[in-house]
């Protein structure tokens, strides 16, 4: 795993944060649930190429594949 990887997600999550707490200041609920649906979404996207890889390993160590 590569360690720029933990530094998007974290920055993504920063930003995320602040958006949220910006928007719930400004009385806009659902536009902050949207954007913190939308950074899950991000990250979600940004690991699954990670977890891909992951099986990928586990099944050639195993020899499953």
């Amino acid at each position: 795993m590569e360690i720029d990887l933990i530094f998007k997600v974290a920055g993504i999550g920063i930003i995320v944060a602040v958006l949220n707490l910006v928007l719930k200041r400004a009385e806009r609920e659902e536009q902050a649930m949207l954007t913190t649906l939308a950074g899950l979404i991000v990250v979600l996207m940004l690991i699954i190429t990670e977890i891909s890889d992951l099986f990928d390993t586990v099944k050639s160590v195993f020899g499953l594949w």
